[in-house]
């Protein structure tokens, strides 16, 4: 039996606690020394305001929290802690100082100490305004006092290199204040003191927001912080302009999801990618799998490792089985020609259908024409109708900076996930409404070719950006790509949540996570490596294999847009087929949430994946997958549930009124 924190977000560590606090007009939540969400009303002035350590390869160090002090009143608080990071060769400690008064004023300051001699790429405070700004008008005062006028970008901003120097262009930089207009005669001025600040457009890693951060990356980093060496940094957000009258606060009434009226596209290809512990599937894994009905799996051939050859016939094998196609993504060395020559001989040998070749080199973060013009030569005599995609194994990031040679390829692709900066539950919910702002923005430089995500995990598979070695895991450490909540109810919510905004920015294709393991859909027989660390259940799927499953039942049918009030508290996918209308619906908190589903018609079957039906589900996929649920009414197009934390709600129904 796994308890309710497991199944929920995969660990027995209680949450964080959160204190909602109020300066003057303004509402925001504290948390382990961070502030988030700073509203006026409905309109979120700020997203985060937190302090980062991060490490020479850009890990972020995370702090314990002791002495923390609260002084809180009905229009201000008064906040003092004391942070502590300590993280291999990094010892900062500081003490932080957060105050709010009635007037809307919020005052945030670190005083640190290193205390041994480390490297650092950044110390100090994060300030992210929310991806809501796209567009809106700001001032930038810079640091020697002149004032320009700008706006937040729309399209996520390259950060491009120039003139071949490394160092990319910030959307805002050398910055001592950052205003931004609220409301019409409304402005909210951040003010930074204690370093230079810039501003980076976050999207390029799917997290929703533009970060200001001090130390501008035209600086060198890694820098060394030698022991003994003072941080102090203030961060002041401050109104300016005629308040408008803020009532009295309404207590939350029920979220509602609206659905439209019609279809906005079709479902895209959506697969997955082979196992990484190697291991053969077994039989039942095998069944399980073929009843996801998947397109396509995708497997990763080094062509300078002789590994590759195993590792291809493996896949071909599993493809195989599975009534899928293979997604194959080479990376070349400088020897490319020699490459693709030995593995033109081992296709005729091993014949694998394939539909898409994913073109990439070792020493490129973003593949240039040359190599996938001398991939396309070689790989079109094994079958002229494979598609041939390229782009970065990387980050958005990485394709941003480095545009694809769109006219040499078939589909522009990059990999996801939404743990480049942070990596707590509220953040990832965050970064899902980002997911579609990088297909459309890729778009403006995909010259027409369709966008593929390939893979979409929920930790880095590796670190592009490192400027030194990764750290091998210590003794009972998990590797640094596998998550806890893998084996989840938030993980099968966060990937009904990408499954909805890739689906509707109407990207071609989608590759999620591996068939089986810790990163994949379900255990293996054998189960966890580190069972005191991950906590699942041996031979057991995984409550995000449901997601995918319910989702594939309407593969070949199209995607119907949902709008929902609140997308960081519950949002909701929606497919049709035939007729048939199928809504997956995620509680992305940890409370219970009343929803109102809009556009429902007739008879409804809902099925709950919540902390009460998730061990069924997971021991006993076969079985849950043949419950429909209970039967419910719709009444004036309209169906109230009520969601556990964590919980996804299936509704099956039909555009006629027809019980299924």
């Amino acid at each position: 039996m796994l308890s309710a924190e497991v199944l929920c977000y995969g660990s027995d560590e209680p949450l964080p606690e959160r204190t909602t606090l109020s300066a003057g007009p303004l509402s925001l939540v504290f948390e382990q020394g961070d502030l988030r969400y700073i509203k006026l009303g409905a309109n979120e002035i700020l997203r985060r305001v937190y302090i980062a350590v991060r490490d020479r390869n850009w890990r972020t160090v995370s702090p314990v929290i002791s002495n923390l002090r609260m002084q809180v009143a009905s229009d201000s608080f008064h906040i003092t802690y004391d942070a502590h990071a300590l993280q291999g060769d990094i010892d900062f400690f500081w003490k932080g100082t957060i105050s709010g008064d009635p007037s809307g004023t919020i005052r945030l300051a670190m005083d640190g100490v290193a205390r041994s001699t480390f490297l650092r790429n950044r110390i100090g405070f994060c300030i992210l305004h929310p991806m809501g700004c796209a567009g809106n008008e700001c001032r930038i005062e810079h640091v020697d006092g002149s004032v320009e006028s700008s706006d937040f970008p729309v399209h996520i901003a390259p950060q491009a290199k120039v003139d071949g120097k490394v160092q990319p262009v910030q959307p805002f930089a050398e910055m001592q204040a950052l205003s931004h207009q609220v409301l019409p005669g409304l402005w909210a001025e951040v003010r930074f003191e204690g370093d230079i600040f810039e501003t980076e457009d976050q999207r390029n890693w799917t997290d929703a927001s533009y970060k200001t951060y001090g130390t501008p990356l035209r600086l060198p980093f890694p820098a060394e912080v030698k022991q003994g060496t003072k941080t102090a940094q203030v961060v002041t957000l401050s109104l300016h302009g005629e308040l408008p009258q803020i009532g009295p606060k309404q207590q939350e009434g029920a979220l509602t999801l609206v659905l439209d009226d019609h279809p906005s596209g079709p479902l895209p290809r959506i697969g997955l990618g082979v196992a990484s512990h190697g291991e053969t599937l077994s039989s039942t894994e095998l069944e399980r799998l073929r009843l996801l009905n998947l397109s396509h799996l995708r497997v990763d051939l080094d062509l300078s490792n002789p590994m590759h050859e195993t590792a291809l016939r493996r896949a071909t094998a599993e493809a195989r089985a599975l009534g899928a196609e293979l997604e194959i993504a080479l990376v070349l060395s400088d020897a490319a020609s020699e490459e693709l020559e030995a593995l033109s001989v081992l296709l005729q040998q091993v014949k694998p259908a394939v539909w898409s070749w994913l073109i990439f080199h070792h020493a490129q973060k973003s593949t240039g024409a040359k190599w996938v013009a001398v991939a396309r030569e070689v790989l079109t005599r094994y079958d002229a109708e494979a598609k041939i995609a390229s782009g970065t194994n990387a980050f958005f990031a990485s394709l941003n900076r480095g545009r694809p040679p769109v006219e040499v390829v078939d589909l522009v692709t990059y990999s996801l996930n939404p743990q480049v900066h942070a990596s707590d539950n509220a953040s990832l919910v965050e970064t899902l409404q980002a997911q579609a702002d990088t297909v459309e923005s890729a778009r403006q430089f995909s010259g027409g070719r369709p966008v593929m995500v390939s893979p979409i995990t929920l930790k880095m598979r590796f670190n592009p950006n490192a400027t030194g070695a990764e750290p091998m895991p210590g003794p009972g450490e998990l590797p640094s790509p596998v998550d806890v909540r893998q084996m989840s109810l938030f993980g099968a919510g966060w990937t009904a949540g990408s499954l909805k905004y890739l689906s509707e920015s109407g990207v071609y294709s989608a590759t999620y996570y591996e068939t089986s393991g810790w990163r994949g859909v379900m255990e293996t027989k054998r189960g966890s490596p580190l069972p005191e660390r991950f906590l699942s259940l041996p031979g057991s799927v995984f409550p995000l294999y449901h997601v995918l499953a319910d989702v594939l039942e309407f593969a070949g049918g199209e995607v119907v847009r949902t709008t929902a009030l609140d997308t960081l508290r519950v949002d909701g996918l929606a497919v049709c087929k035939d007729g048939k209308m199928r809504v997956l619906i995620a509680n992305m908190t940890g409370e219970s949430q009343d929803v109102t589903v809009v556009g429902v018609n007739g008879p409804v079957w809902v099925r709950h994946l919540n902390t009460i039906t998730a061990e069924e589900a997971m021991l006993s996929p076969e079985v849950f997958r043949t419950r429909r649920g209970d039967r419910k009414e719709a009444s004036e197009g309209q169906l109230s549930l009520c969601l556990l934390p964590w919980a996804v709600a299936r509704l099956d129904f039909d555009s006629t009124g027809e019980s299924q």
